[in-house]
């Protein structure tokens, strides 16, 4: 399939307060819709002109120079746009908010080079082809469900990126994980690839991995399980699944870390079913809040709890009542 371009055709005259700036700095205040990687691109490659003359990226301004920029936008891969149902929570202008189910896979990959969430924005809104990553900002793991944020400009894209590498989008989950915890806390612990297991990450020295940092806390007690609320403050692949892993209290479900399937002693048969047909990690992002790129203002989207994460609550909570109706 071929992707869509978009061509670009803009004139304008430097303002006089950018007199003194380069030509490349000038251009990123002006065309706040771009990278200034993507302008430096367009300068070197003649399609933007300096008074009808070729120029440099270095080039110092005066002031009141005529730009003429004419450039095509290219595709960034061959995706295929699907037309696959797409569970959209929100969407403006500016921007998209799923909400994932789990089983569907964000981005196409080894395994899954279609019928994934990207092919489906793909044919949702055609232009995302002209994004980096069609405009998704941040993934979920396949049996992750919950909430993913989607950038349908390059304005738009510029400005949430910023805010996450700056820290300050927001990303709440709840999990359930194996084991009691007595209070809520912290974990900082770099995230790198296994060192003998290559589809797994791990908690390893920070020389081999990246930092990551976690915080939870305990929202509700079961007998063997506990109910968290994880926020994150970095984004590593698995972070969640491998910090709780090195906790020892697995996300409940988890197939790649929560290892051998063991039961606490009394909990009801009703229960222990319910856990061995959860096929997945008990793992929901269930809030985001960002600066929204177009109001400036803080906004907050919150995701239902899927049915299959609420049937596993409330065994949970009935195995709890159970337990306290014996004592």
């Amino acid at each position: 399939m071929n992707q869509p371009k978009k061509k670009i055709e803009q004139q304008f005259i430097i303002p006089s307060e950018f007199a003194t700036l380069r030509l490349d700095q000038a251009l990123a205040k002006l065309l706040t819709d771009y990278s200034r990687v993507q302008i430096k691109t367009w300068i070197d490659a003649g399609n933007i002109l300096l008074n009808n003359q070729l120029a440099k990226a270095k080039t110092k301004l005066r002031g009141g120079e005529a730009v003429s920029l004419k450039a095509e936008f290219e595709a960034q891969a061959d995706w295929e746009a699907e037309a696959i149902p797409l569970p959209i929570l929100y969407e403006d202008e500016a921007i998209i908010i799923i909400d994932k189910p789990a089983g569907m896979v964000v981005h196409p990959g080894t395994g899954n080079q279609s019928h994934t969430m990207l092919n489906a924005l793909l044919h949702h809104a055609p232009q995302l082809a002209l994004l980096p990553r069609v405009g998704i900002l941040h993934r979920l793991d396949k049996n992750t469900s919950g909430l993913l944020l989607v950038a349908k400009n390059h304005a738009s894209h510029k400005f949430l990126s910023g805010q996450l590498k700056k820290r300050l989008i927001g990303r709440e989950y709840q999990t359930i994980v194996n084991g009691l915890f007595i209070s809520g806390g912290t974990v900082s612990a770099p995230i790198g690839r296994h060192p003998t297991k290559r589809q797994q990450m791990a908690v390893v020295p920070l020389s081999l991995g990246k930092e990551a940092i976690t915080h939870y806390r305990v929202m509700e007690k079961y007998r063997s399980h506990t109910r968290l609320k994880i926020t994150l403050e970095t984004g590593r692949t698995h972070q969640i699944r491998v910090h709780m892993h090195h906790l020892r209290h697995s996300v409940v479900g988890d197939p790649t870390y929560a290892g051998r399937l063991q039961f606490a002693k009394g909990l009801t048969e009703e229960l222990k079913n319910e856990i061995k047909l959860f096929k997945r990690q008990a793992l929901h992002a269930y809030r985001l809040t960002f600066i929204h790129p177009d109001t400036e203002l803080e906004v907050s989207f919150e995701s239902k709890i899927p049915s299959d994460f609420q049937q596993l609550i409330t065994a949970l909570k009935k195995d709890n009542q159970q337990k306290t109706s014996r004592h």
